[in-house]
């Protein structure tokens, strides 16, 4: 006859209850080094990463059945990619609750990855993350390795691949439509294996936009709403950096009526040196910032990159005023289009670009 001791018992199954508790759920807290960011987001405001600009990602290794995310949007009009083990992807939506969203369950036994990508513009909403649930067995594996390289983008509508899904043609401003993923800018960044950032807005120019603010008074900011949010240029220099802007200026320039035209020039005409210094100026700025980059000025794909365009013309002339082998200039090819590039255009646009550096930068 076995006797068995009833504090054993009791003893025995408390340990079986704390096995099953530590082994259904892990929390993984946004500060922890295991988690792979990339892309100007800030954590300073507390217990959140803040994620503002397009292309910004999180990415964690793990094991597990099942992994949720602890993410609150500001206003509910930011959409990002969910890009399970490298292969399967699918959409959500944070709402303006803090709550966990489900990225994905009935997981395999094994090694898993899980990418978070922020498709829409900053303009729609920031999204605060917080960190991961891990259910099922789980375990946080090593960081996804670093990216020996670096590529960082500066553009308007075409690099935030705005409506690029939008197969009506039509330019729909809903949200739902721009994805910032299948730009020519994420696609050549991933085709080189290289850390992504992404600088871009809407309709924004380097001498006049369509809204308030120019690219030389935003490319510095965490916060493109704040001013004062500076980034840390020092924090890690890109190996190329690509500038794709005045397709937005082109335009502008000739509407005098345009309250944007008015706040900018007054009643004067921007004239070819005006808009040549502008430029130069502005790539200036990020050579200061970034001594040892190569720096790629493009145009395209839209109407100021046609064959004969005098926005090609001062590009040009602007980087050959520069006299720095460093900097060169790329105009992608002009694709005719009543609306903005769509998927294929921006397929196009990253063979062109990735032609160009496999042929000309060394990196």
């Amino acid at each position: 006859m076995i006797i068995i001791n009833r504090a054993f018992l009791v003893l025995f199954a408390l340990f079986l209850l704390f096995a099953c508790t530590t082994q259904h759920e892990l929390i993984v807290d946004c500060s922890n080094s295991k988690i792979a960011y990339s892309g100007r987001l800030d954590s300073s405001q507390g217990n959140g990463v803040d994620l503002y600009w397009p292309g910004s990602s999180i990415k964690i290794n793990f094991e597990g059945e099942s992994i949720s995310a602890l993410l609150r949007d500001d206003t509910g009009d930011s959409y990002y990619n969910v890009i399970v083990d490298n292969d399967s992807l699918y959409i959500i939506r944070p709402d303006t609750t803090n709550r966990y969203h489900k990225l994905a369950e009935n997981l395999s036994k094994g090694k898993h990855t899980i990418e978070i990508f922020k498709r829409t513009e900053w303009d729609r909403g920031t999204t605060t993350f917080y960190g991961f649930q891990i259910e099922g067995n789980p375990k946080l594996l090593e960081r996804p390795g670093y990216k020996s390289r670096k590529m960082e983008f500066y553009g308007n509508s075409i690099t935030a691949a705005y409506a690029v899904e939008d197969t009506s043609g039509s330019d729909s401003p809903d949200s739902t439509y721009t994805n910032n993923y299948i730009s020519y800018a994420a696609i050549t960044a991933r085709h080189f294996n290289a850390e992504y950032n992404c600088i871009c807005r809407s309709g924004i120019g380097i001498t006049v936009s369509w809204f308030p603010l120019i690219m030389p008074e935003l490319y510095d900011r965490i916060n493109p709403s704040d001013p004062k949010s500076k980034w840390d240029f020092s924090s890690g220099s890109p190996d190329i950096v690509v500038v794709n802007l005045l397709q937005n200026d082109s335009w502008l320039v000739h509407l005098p009526d345009f309250e944007e035209y008015k706040n900018r020039f007054g009643n004067e005409v921007p004239d070819d040196e005006y808009i040549i210094n502008a430029y130069q100026e502005f790539v200036t700025k990020l050579r200061f910032h970034y001594p040892n980059a190569k720096i790629i000025c493009s145009l395209g794909c839209m109407d100021a990159a046609k064959e004969g365009s005098e926005w090609i013309a001062y590009i040009r002339t602007a980087i050959a005023n520069l006299n720095d082998k460093s900097i060169y200039t790329h105009i992608m090819p002009y694709i005719e289009a009543t609306a903005h590039p769509s998927i294929q255009d921006h397929v196009q646009m990253s063979k062109s670009l990735i032609g160009f550096i496999e042929e000309n930068i060394d990196w």
